[in-house]
């Protein structure tokens, strides 16, 4: 029944009509044709074919298709993929039986046809029998290539058979040269006097052939064992020899010719000679040869001629090749040859359609492989195989190459061999390019998977994604920084023989050699992959971690952080492959003490080494949003107070682990970049607004569950962190350093907590709930593992003897009546950082009258700014430091540009409002911007205070010390000094440079200090409205603790009696001086009793002044 052109289509042929007509020619069985045409890659083609090799040879035709079925099969399956072939078979119809009669050993078979035999003195010299010639040669070639085109487009899984395809055709081009190589030593040396041996390149000589392409050769004479003939002579017969070879195989005749033999990888190319001796050979290896051209000799084989001679070249050439990688410049010679084959090869406009030397190519895997074979194979033996799949393989079962990296360059080197065999074996035409026209694409897909790449889009699809796969990991893998390294180091550092490891640490800095053999002997001892990869990364990481400051602490970081997470399949990996990682983290680790102690504590961070846009701020949202989702999957559950604090204690634990992560991520940019104080306070400071806005939250959550039940909870916070049982709003308002948004690794979080009651709640129960809840917040963090943050909040009105939260009124009657100078200051840092928005937007507003006064800073005020100035630099600065040394509080310290700045804000912040900032930074700006400073001042100033703060940064990041008098002052002995000044930026070798630096930016500052902060009354206004009182000439920097005079005053507020005008008080006569019309705190914001003075040798508590009398800062006054 014959078939309908809907059937016909559906096995792929194009043209039904013209297919059903041949089919119905055609002998066999019924049905037998078409169900061939459906398995093969061109069904039309193979129709035709298979009618003219009927008409051809009817009785061959007939007999496969009445054999057994896979005959058939077979015939179809070369006819439909292989026109060049096809018409080889309608020509020559007595080759028909080759496609199934067994191969057998395809190098008995063609020398076999030249009648080859044995002749001359050195067994194994073949010479050609008299009547064979070049066509005998290549008809039995045919015949085995047309065996194996039958085995490899019948083969169940094309893809997995190319290795072995690529060998068999090897193999039968070894045959055929030796085959050439007797009809040319029967026609130039019957004698078979003449000692030759052809080496194969290339392809061939990885046992890699394609179909149709160059046989690379290369040929090596030496004289006949006992002979004496002079060299020219030599010479000259095997070039007679050789020369008659390449005739055998490439010149035109009654049969094809087979390939073109190429025999440019010679010494000195096209313009050598064509035949060299063995030690000639050696010679210009020696002395003249490139660096690619020992990659070239990586696949070198004998393959042909005199055994023992082919063995004795690649005896000689072998130490040249595992050599070659030390060489001077030769990973980048390597990598600046692809780049110029690649860019060479490249097609002007249109689709890149190359498989072979385009980017994501052959070539791309074959570089990538046989580079990292040339570098690390000196050292390992393992690595010495010629085949592409094979060394890879190699590579990554030793742990050079990860094994998902391995697999996935493996499955796409066959896959594109696969394309360019079978677009070769259309035409048998030499061709690296996937093909243009849809049916020959069509063709190509339908040979190799027809499901999945039947169609030309698909097709084309398959090939893009495998070529940027390949791309990508051959960027990545070829271009590691290791390899570049690795290259430089002798074979015994590459094995990392003691002795060698010894002298090679000593020469790099290390200053206890020993007791690193003893960390790297534990990193390799054993044969797990972890040790294999980690004898690979030591080499390299050695000379790493050598230039840093401090190496030996480095590999012993390097040792325990590795014995920590080495287990992890990426780490290792990533140290191997990553172009950056490795070399980051060996930065890291000698480097900075403090951020190896972290990376141990979150060892996923080192995945950011990685990829430098991890190190970049995250947003303030985000952190935000993170954190309440951490504290919204942790609910408050517990019925005791001591269970409630321990579920409390795990989500501050959960939300801490958020902080320490930022801090890593500040660590490593600053470690690796270098200290930035505004992107490290950027990060920590948007980190703890987002842990201080969750762990109020929470507080308040413990403190309703303490007091409603924790049924009162169940439900957990609202999406903005608020709970529906607070009896008041509750905000925290940043101080300090915090809020100035200037926070370092060593600061803590100086705050004021605001509440606000809720309509109808009872006033005094919401300031219980919110005293509890500020409570709650200091205990939580304080108690926070593995590391306390600590929350003060001594800058609160009435310091410690004061509530710990109070509401705005209460507030705003404080400062009316009793605020001074130092608090006006330390204010000039409030901003609202957690809790509620509106709430904290309102402080602010409140406070502003009294910071950004109209009337400035007047004389009094300024002599009080003075005062306390000079008391800090007296007595805080630690007994026995110098005060020059001091980064802090020295003269042109943090401190002074700090106060510098502030006083500058209190004087003319009314009138300039760019100087309304927390900001030190900003305000330096507006400084300069006003002319209240010249550009010079700005700038000394700028960059005193810069320096300071790297000089602080780098010396918590480098020693590893994050707390105590040490980390104010600068570095004495060599290593820390070595350590600081790296993570500065002075270059290695310059570090004691480090205290000069900064005494010459210190003491510019300080000048420009003295005059605007402890400088004469230059200029004095009457205070009015919108006036200001102008005194001195420039500004002042609070200090980092607290915004001003902070933290003394607000531990100890000592006495300040300004010339016997201030009288103490009581809390009590205080209270009875407030105004009737003021607003009276709560119980809990007043405490019954206040003492006059501290005990344990402190000051007393600075006496209050008057109440004021109307004129005060606010509206309202």
């Amino acid at each position: 029944m014959p078939l309908t052109g809907a059937h016909l289509r559906r096995l792929g042929v194009r043209d039904p009509e013209r297919a059903s007509a041949l089919l119905a020619g055609l002998p066999g069985p019924e049905g037998a044709w078409a169900r061939c045409a459906r398995r093969c890659a061109d069904p039309d083609q193979m129709l035709l074919l298979a009618t003219r090799l009927f008409e051809a040879a009817p009785a061959a035709v007939a007999e496969a298709a009445d054999g057994p079925g896979e005959r058939l099969e077979r015939l179809c399956a070369v006819l439909g993929a292989s026109a060049w072939l096809g018409e080889y078979l309608v020509a020559r119809p007595g080759a028909l039986g080759a496609l199934w009669e067994p191969v057998g050993d395809a190098r008995a078979q063609v020398l076999g046809a030249v009648g080859a035999r044995p002749v001359g003195p050195v067994a194994g010299r073949l010479v050609a029998a008299g009547g064979a010639g070049a066509d005998d040669l290549r008809r039995a070639y045919r015949r085995v290539q047309l065996g194996i085109a039958a085995d490899d487009l019948t083969s169940a899984d094309a893809p997995a058979a190319v290795p072995g395809v690529g060998r068999r055709l090897a193999e039968l081009a070894d045959a055929s040269l030796e085959a050439a190589l007797a009809l040319a030593r029967r026609d130039a040396d019957p004698g078979a006097d003449v000692p030759l041996a052809v080496i194969a390149m290339g392809k061939t000589g990885a046992q890699e052939l394609n179909y149709i392409s160059d046989v690379d050769v290369v040929y090596v004479v030496a004289p006949a064992e006992g002979r004496q003939v002079p060299e020219e002579e030599l010479l000259a017969a095997g070039t007679a020899i050789a020369t008659e070879l390449a005739a055998v195989v490439s010149s035109t005749g009654a049969e094809p010719p087979l390939w073109p033999l190429d025999t440019g990888l010679r010494p000195e190319g096209k313009d050598g000679a064509l035949v060299r001796t063995l030690a000639s050979h050696v010679a210009y290896y020696q002395r003249w040869a490139a660096s690619w051209e020992f990659q070239a000799l990586l696949k070198a084989r004998p393959c042909a001629g005199d055994a023992g001679l082919g063995a004795a070249y690649a005896s000689a050439v072998d130490p040249f090749v595992w050599g070659a990688s030390s060489r001077e410049n030769f990973v980048d010679d390597a990598r600046a040859m692809r780049r110029r084959v690649e860019n060479e090869s490249g097609k002007g406009g249109g689709e890149d359609r190359r498989i072979k030397l385009g980017p994501g190519g052959l070539r791309d895997v074959e570089f990538t492989v046989q580079l990292l074979q040339l570098v690390h194979g000196r050292g390992d033996e393992r690595l010495h195989v010629r085949s592409t799949l094979g060394a890879l393989a190699e590579l990554s079962a030793a742990g050079y190459v990860g094994r998902s990296d391995a697999a996935e360059l493996d499955s796409c080197y066959r896959l594109l061999r696969l394309l360019e065999h079978r677009s070769q074996l259309y035409r048998l035409q030499r061709t690296h390019d996937l093909p243009r026209g849809e049916d020959d694409l069509r063709r190509l897909g339908r040979g190799i998977d027809r499901r999945i790449m039947g169609e030309p889009e698909a097709l084309w699809s398959t090939f893009t994604s495998v070529r940027r796969r390949v791309r990508a990991l051959h960027e990545e893998i070829y271009y590691r920084p290791l390899l570049a390294v690795a290259a430089t180091l002798s074979a015994d550092e590459m094995t990392m023989s003691p002795q060698a490891a010894r002298e090679r640490l000593k020469a790099a800095g290390y200053l206890d050699p020993d007791g690193a053999l003893r960390h790297i002997h534990a990193l390799t001892e054993g044969v797990s992959r972890r040790a294999e990869i980690q004898r690979q990364l030591l080499p390299v990481m050695i000379s790493w971690l050598g230039r840093g400051p401090d190496p030996d602490n480095g590999l012993l970081s390097f040792r325990l952080l590795s014995e920590r997470v080495g287990g992890s399949h990426w780490y290792l990996a990533m140290l191997r492959d990553s172009r950056a990682a490795a070399r980051s983290l060996c930065h890291v680790l000698s480097g900075a003490r403090w951020t190896t102690e972290r990376l141990a504590e979150r060892p996923e961070s080192i995945a950011w080494l990685d990829d430098a846009s991890e190190l970049t701020a995250r947003d303030p949202a985000a952190l935000h949003s993170e954190v309440h989702s951490l504290l919204r999957r942790r609910v408050l559950t517990a019925d005791s107070e001591s269970a409630l604090e321990g579920q409390a204690a795990e989500a501050v634990h959960a939300v801490m682990s958020v902080r320490t992560r930022e801090l890593v991520r500040a660590a490593l940019a600053d470690s690796l970049n270098g200290v930035d104080p505004e992107r490290t306070a950027r990060i920590l400071t948007d980190t703890t607004d987002a842990v201080l806005d969750g762990v109020l939250s929470l507080a308040t959550g413990v403190v309703i569950a303490l007091r409603d039940g924790p049924d009162a909870v169940a439900s957990g916070p609202e999406r903005d962190g608020t709970w529906s049982g607070a009896l008041a709003r509750h905000a925290m308002i940043a101080m300090g350093r915090l809020g100035g948004a200037e926070t370092t690794y060593a600061s803590d979080a100086d705050v004021l907590f605001v509440h606000e009651a809720r309509p109808g709640a009872d006033r005094h129960e919401a300031a219980d709930e919110a005293e509890a809840v500020a409570r709650w917040v200091v205990r939580l963090l304080s108690q926070a593992q593995p590391h306390p943050f600590e929350v003060d909040a001594d800058l609160r009105p009435e310091g410690r003897q004061g509530p710990m939260s109070r509401s705005l009124g209460s507030y705003a009657d404080y400062y009316e009546r009793w605020s001074a100078v130092w608090e006006r200051q330390a204010l000039l840092r409030a901003r609202a950082c957690a809790g509620d928005a509106e709430l904290g937007r309102a402080f602010e507003e409140l406070v502003e009258p009294l910071r950004w006064s109209p009337d400035g800073l007047d004389d009094d005020g300024l002599r009080q700014i003075r005062r306390l100035k000079a008391r800090m630099e007296a007595e805080r600065l630690p007994r026995g430091t110098n005060p020059a040394r001091h980064i802090k509080l020295g003269p042109g310290g943090l401190s002074d540009v700090e106060w510098a700045v502030q006083v500058l804000q209190l004087q003319h912040a009314a009138r300039v409002s760019e100087l309304r900032t927390t900001s030190t930074l900003e305000a330096l700006d507006a400084a300069r911007s006003a002319g209240l400073l010249t550009e010079s001042e700005e700038a000394a100033l700028r960059g005193a205070w810069l320096l300071a703060s790297r000089v602080r940064a780098a010396t918590v990041l480098g020693t590893g010390r994050d707390h105590g008098e040490r980390i104010e002052v600068l570095p004495n002995g060599l290593r820390e000094i070595r350590l600081v000044g790296r993570l500065v930026g002075l270059a290695a070798g310059r570090e004691r440079q480090l205290e000069d630096l900064y005494r010459r930016h210190a003491r510019h500052a300080r000048r420009v200090v003295e005059r605007v902060v402890f400088g004469r009354t230059s200029e004095t206004r009457k205070a009015g409205a919108g006036s200001a009182t102008r005194t001195g000439d420039n500004p002042p920097v609070g200090d980092d603790s607290r915004a001003g005079g902070g933290r003394d005053e607000a531990a100890g507020r000592r006495n300040r009696s300004d010339n016997g005008q201030l009288q103490g008080m009581s809390d009590g006569q205080r209270a009875r001086t407030r105004s009737a019309g003021a607003s009276a705190p709560s119980r809990s914001e007043t405490p019954e009793k206040r003492p006059a003075s501290t005990t344990g040798g402190h000051a007393a508590k600075p006496p209050r002044r008057a109440a004021r009398r109307g004129g005060g800062p606010y509206p309202w006054s």
